[in-house]
């Protein structure tokens, strides 16, 4: 199963305007891990859970890179659409 995006989300994870592009499942589960501006949250939980699920063939990319959006979307993260 690829582990790859169809389209790559674009966020500004380090601060507003400083844009990073995230395109496969193992760079939005560290960017979750290690640089969300949130601990905690419903949407985080989930994207966490479902981007796991994908890596293990459990759950197609499409669902955690929309899980993934949803988490941005709580974390008030300002997405480049």
């Amino acid at each position: 199963m690829s582990e790859r995006w169809n389209k790559g989300v674009t966020l500004a994870l380090e601060g507003p305007g400083k844009f990073t592009t995230i395109s496969t499942l193992q760079q939005a589960s560290w960017a979750l891990i290690e640089d969300w501006p949130t601990e905690d949250g419903e949407a985080l939980d989930r994207a966490l859970l479902i981007i796991e699920a994908a890596l293990k063939g459990r759950k197609t990319p499409e669902q955690a890179r929309m899980a993934f959006i949803a988490a941005a979307h709580e974390a008030q993260i300002e997405i480049r659409e």
